[in-house]
């Protein structure tokens, strides 16, 4: 299992698809999606970051450090990350995780209802959000920031120098484009956004595309061709639409 990292109170765990969990599933070792715990170790509560395939080893890995999952966050609405039905496969998700504990699913705003339809779970167990709202979890902060492009809803989640940045940012690349609800020109405004974040914030991202599984923002920025482009004309150029 990945090991538990963050400092004081701050609990903080990184887990691989096929790897820390779901090990001998085929689509989750083809998919590498993260999952993460984030919480306050002296409270004993964690919310739990993009929960799919074998949602009761990610339960069991919090109940194994001592914690109690006490919500979700979701980063978007694409089975790989709250399941659903992808590619003729059944993606267990948010659906078995409430059966198993009875919480909240915090996505925002402008997920909620693909989240519902989707997953098949309530609108009742979702909670909408805006960028900027925070959510304590015990004593530590969890920053939402909302990060369209990928979908309209997609957001970005900073606690302590750590962000959790979804499919909107990888180590190397960004999420597509080119699905339904994506967005290109609010990807780089998203982009730029995160940019502006102070260099040695850590990237989480939601899938490992890259061989390191986290870096700093600085060293991203320095070897992510997302931010080569200089203007918003020459990032459509090499990322935008094709005619």
């Amino acid at each position: 299992m990945a090991g538990v990292g963050g400092g004081g109170r701050l609990y903080f765990r990184q887990l691989l698809s096929g790897r820390d969990f779901a090990v001998g599933d085929p689509l989750a070792t083809q998919m590498v999606n993260f999952a993460y715990l984030v919480g306050d170790r002296a409270a004993g509560q964690a919310v739990l970051v993009d929960p799919a395939y074998g949602v009761g080893e990610l339960l069991a890995a919090a109940a194994g450090d001592g914690m109690e999952v006490v919500g979700v966050l979701a980063t978007h609405h694409h089975p790989d990350h709250v399941g659903g039905s992808m590619m003729g496969y059944s993606i267990e998700g948010l659906p078995r995780l409430l059966d198993m504990v009875a919480v909240p699913v915090h996505a925002h705003h402008d997920e909620v209802e693909s989240i519902a339809r989707v997953t098949g779970v309530g609108r009742g167990d979702l909670v909408g959000h805006r960028g900027g709202d925070t959510l304590m979890v015990g004593d530590v902060a969890v920053t939402f920031l909302h990060t369209p492009g990928h979908t309209p809803g997609s957001q970005c989640f900073l606690v302590d120098k750590m962000l959790v940045s979804g499919d909107t940012l990888f180590l190397e690349g960004c999420g597509r484009t080119d699905l339904p609800g994506s967005d290109p020109e609010a990807m780089y405004h998203s982009l730029r956004r995160l940019a502006e974040l102070p260099g040695d914030v850590a990237v989480y991202p939601g899938h490992r595309y890259s061989v390191p599984s986290t870096a700093s923002l600085d060293a991203v920025k320095e070897i992510n061709a997302v931010y080569r482009p200089a203007t918003e004309e020459q990032w459509l150029a090499m990322f935008g639409p094709r005619g």
